[in-house]
């Protein structure tokens, strides 16, 4: 630590981040051969090549993921400590929170949050957007977002804590003429075979799980959003996979029927992500308390 230059390492985190040395001079303000020096005398002091160069940019080494979370970590309590305001106060702060959330995660937690935060923040503004999920981790990072909520397996470089299990159902009308065969209210696979499927561009995963199951081919329909779906089950013979607790909130009851499916990967975990960068922002570290609270489950899936 003695002989080391200490603002090496902030060089790090941002290229770390960004993975990519002409993005991490940009936001450093330092011209690109600098921040090439800065990273080759970094290399030198530790022994490690830190980054391998890649068609996609530079890929850490096992070494630099370990260092990045020592780092990240130290520059977040540093610049919490330089930059500490004690008069956050949700109550009367008019500052933005930023949050992705996919169309289908909008509709599992907004209105609670919304309902909440107009109680005890009534002046802050809360934007949601679906992020690409190549994108979401640096955007953490970079302070674009402050939270990611939803099922992230993909998203390794963030601290998260689990909100709740839910499983994958298929969803279709009252009357459909599989509900017959179905019984213990369960669809194989081979009773997956005979349905025609709507699939949702939007949710990554469902798609992926239909591809797994080799039902891909049975896709009738491909949406955009979640937001059409009650309509078009609800009128034709169309089904679809789709989170248990978003699908029990169609209305009214009666016209659909809940199927469980034997589908690999059924069951998934939503957690709340956020930067290590950012864990000691008071608006970061209030925001993602308020969304454990109202959300995290008690007990196992049910």
């Amino acid at each position: 630590m003695e002989q080391l230059d200490l603002n090496l390492l902030r060089v790090f985190d941002v290229i770390y981040r960004t993975r990519n040395v002409s993005r991490a001079s940009e936001q450093l303000g330092m011209s690109q051969p600098s921040t090439s020096q800065a990273l080759t005398r970094l290399r030198l002091a530790l022994g490690d090549p830190l980054f391998e160069r890649t068609r996609g940019g530079m890929r850490p080494t096992p070494r630099a993921d370990d260092l990045a979370r020592s780092v990240q970590s130290g520059l977040a309590q540093l610049e919490a400590g330089l930059s500490s305001d004690n008069t956050f106060n949700p109550h009367h702060s008019t500052t933005e929170l930023r949050i992705h959330l996919t169309d289908i995660g909008e509709a599992r937690f907004l209105p609670e949050l919304m309902s909440e935060m107009r109680r005890i923040a009534p002046g802050i503004e809360v934007r949601a957007r679906a992020w690409p999920q190549s994108e979401i981790g640096m955007a953490l990072d970079s302070g674009d977002i402050h939270l990611a909520i939803g099922f992230l397996p993909e998203l390794t470089t963030s601290v998260h804590e689990q909100l709740l299990t839910d499983r994958y159902v298929v969803l279709l009308r009252a009357g459909h003429p599989v509900a017959e065969q179905i019984k213990r209210n369960a669809l194989t696979m081979k009773k997956m075979q005979l349905l025609d499927l709507v699939a949702v561009r939007s949710h990554a995963q469902t798609l992926q799980m239909l591809r797994a199951a080799n039902l891909d081919r049975q896709i009738r329909l491909t949406t955009s959003t979640f937001l059409a779906l009650p309509a078009i089950v609800r009128n034709t013979d169309l089904a679809v996979l789709m989170p248990r607790a978003i699908a029990r909130e169609f209305l009214p009851y009666e016209e659909f029927l809940l199927v469980e499916t034997d589908l690999p990967f059924a069951v998934f975990t939503v957690s709340v992500h956020w930067s290590r960068r950012y864990e000691h922002n008071p608006l970061v570290k209030w925001a993602r308390q308020v969304v454990s609270r109202l959300f995290k489950e008690q007990g196992p899936l049910k």
